[in-house]
């Protein structure tokens, strides 16, 4: 297990066809919700739950959001029909992310939110600690009411994500990230851009 600074610096976001086997198990899986849940949670609210898609899940959810695609998009052809019907079979795992605000005297809704997407990141990080890699992706499904009933998300509840968590199937080539002078400024009283301290 790589030490905290190297975990950190070293994550990098594998695409979800890239992820294979082997895939977390069931305790495995409850330790990267244990590591989700361990995020800034103003109120104690719990402002998000869980969805784990896994063995043959993947497939069966596959197949209905295919077929929720076809009553909008019937003309699909085979090779769309295919992407709609694996995309929860890309990798092991998936982890669908809710968000779940409610309404509170001093918790904004937008902290929920950001909550829960702190969840998602966690869960990342969580992955990539076990040795594995994931993708937080959302997709149109996220967003869909009838894919929403699917998910069994209730009223008020929205996808913050799916991450899709396995065994790089390659080795991961790293992106440019930016430089941190271009994205940090030093606040003085005379106004952003002066020394660091």
């Amino acid at each position: 297990m790589p030490d905290a600074l190297t975990l950190l610096t070293t994550r990098r976001t594998i695409p979800a066809v890239a992820l294979g086997e082997p895939g977390p198990d069931a305790d495995q899986i409850r330790t990267l919700v244990q590591i989700a849940v361990r995020v800034p949670d103003h109120g104690k609210l719990k402002p998000w739950r869980f969805i784990a898609f896994a063995g043959e899940a993947r497939a069966q959810v596959g197949e209905a959001l295919l077929a929720l695609q076809l009553e909008e998009k019937p003309d699909l052809d085979e090779g769309q029909r295919e992407k709609e019907r694996t995309r929860f079979s890309r990798a092991p795992l998936v982890i669908a992310v809710v968000s779940r605000t409610q309404e509170h005297f001093k918790v904004p809704e937008w902290e929920q939110v950001m909550s829960a997407g702190a969840a998602c990141m966690n869960l990342v990080l969580g992955a990539h600690a076990m040795g594995f890699a994931a993708q937080w992706l959302t997709e149109w499904y996220a967003f869909d009411d009838k894919a929403k009933a699917l998910f069994g998300l209730e009223k008020g509840e929205n996808i913050v994500g799916f991450v899709h968590i396995g065994t790089p199937k390659e080795e991961p080539v790293d992106r440019p990230r930016p430089d941190v002078e271009t994205v940090l400024t030093w606040w003085s009283p005379e106004g952003a851009g002066g020394n660091a301290p």
